[in-house]
């Protein structure tokens, strides 16, 4: 080696000696910070929903998008898309399972169109008694199974603790018995299990999204819709439907999911914050929807609904009715057993 070539190899090597005494020290503390995608562009989340930004689920999202922020040190960020901006749920998965950055809630019942029959059982009418038994099902082993059977058809579920409310019946006539449904076209989301758990229940299912269901109750195309409270008020429904049947057929615990492929881009740090996050804010919104249900319900009186509070043996007679609905579950590719394996879980 000449003298040129041994100087300039001298010079390299105290160069990368006082590189590394002045960074080497904090490499392990600055790999602990949340670090930007290689791009250096945020991860960014969409989330988008049917619902008004003011129900709970709404105020709730406002809320997670300040915890992720802070748990990620600015380096993922969530946008919310409320009202149907970016297309009705099933547009929504199907983005998903092309892996777009895409996250809406869905159930149960929705789960059973795209590949997981058994995970529609929770949707069925009067299957819970109250919401400790949904809070149990959801941390057993078979809940456990249906959330991977999932994942393996492109869906991750982030979050499983939201309460959504108790679905109650609004309607353009009155009903005050489960006889009164006979025959009469109800809203439901666009799926088999709570079309045919209406069904059930005497009246017609009609399957469209929440956005057109205003429109069809004012045209007289249907006869009512069912939802939690909050969002029938949030829908305005009150102005084209003015009776109300608090029959609270399913208890209605919902879910958020992203593209399963999408998901297993993000580092397992970055995995971890996410699923922090949603179920933190899922707990902002039990808040909110235990503190607004009761709200919603004098507003909704206020503004000339007629509201029908079931007798216990009205509701025996809701209960007798739905039973045919289980009798169903191979119509539904239920496995054998579902109804007595899911009951004996939420116990």
């Amino acid at each position: 080696m000449n003298k040129k070539s041994l100087a300039v190899a001298v010079l390299a090597g105290l160069m990368a000696v006082a590189l590394t005494g002045c960074g080497g020290g904090d490499k392990k503390a600055e790999q602990k910070k949340a670090e930007p995608a290689k791009d250096g562009k945020k991860i960014v989340l969409r989330v988008a929903y049917e619902n008004n930004k003011t129900e709970p689920v709404g105020v709730a999202w406002e809320k997670a998008k300040e915890i992720i922020a802070k748990k990620s040190n600015g380096t993922m960020e969530i946008v919310t898309y409320p009202d149907s901006q970016l297309g009705n749920k099933s547009a929504l998965i199907d983005s998903m399972l092309m892996g777009e950055n895409v996250c809406t809630l869905a159930d149960g019942a929705f789960y059973a169109d795209y590949g997981v029959p058994d995970f529609g059982i929770v949707f069925g009418p009067f299957l819970f008694d109250n919401w400790d038994q949904c809070w149990k099902l959801t941390k057993s082993d078979w809940y456990k199974e249906q959330a991977g059977k999932l994942e393996k058809k492109g869906l991750k579920i982030i979050a499983s603790n939201w309460v959504y409310g108790e679905r109650h019946t609004m309607t353009t006539k009155p009903v005050k018995t489960v006889d009164d449904l006979k025959g009469m076209k109800i809203r439901v989301p666009g799926n088999k299990i709570q079309t045919e758990g209406f069904n059930a229940l005497g009246a017609t299912a009609t399957g469209m999204p929440l956005g057109e269901v205003y429109q069809a109750l004012q045209s007289k195309t249907i006869e009512g819709a069912e939802n939690p409270l909050g969002t029938l008020y949030g829908r305005k429904l009150q102005e084209v439907a003015k009776y109300l049947i608090l029959d609270g057929h399913v208890k209605n615990f919902t879910t958020w999911i992203v593209s399963d492929q999408w998901f297993k881009k993000l580092t397992p740090e970055q995995q971890k914050w996410l699923i922090e996050t949603a179920e933190e804010a899922g707990l902002e919104n039990n808040k909110v929807q235990a503190a607004s249900e009761k709200d919603y319900l004098e507003k909704l009186k206020k503004e000339g609904v007629q509201v029908v509070e079931p007798t216990p043996e009205v509701l025996k007679g809701f209960k007798e009715k739905s039973k045919s609905f289980y009798a169903k579950g191979k119509e539904f590719g239920w496995s054998d057993g579902l109804y007595e394996k899911v009951t004996k879980a939420m116990q």
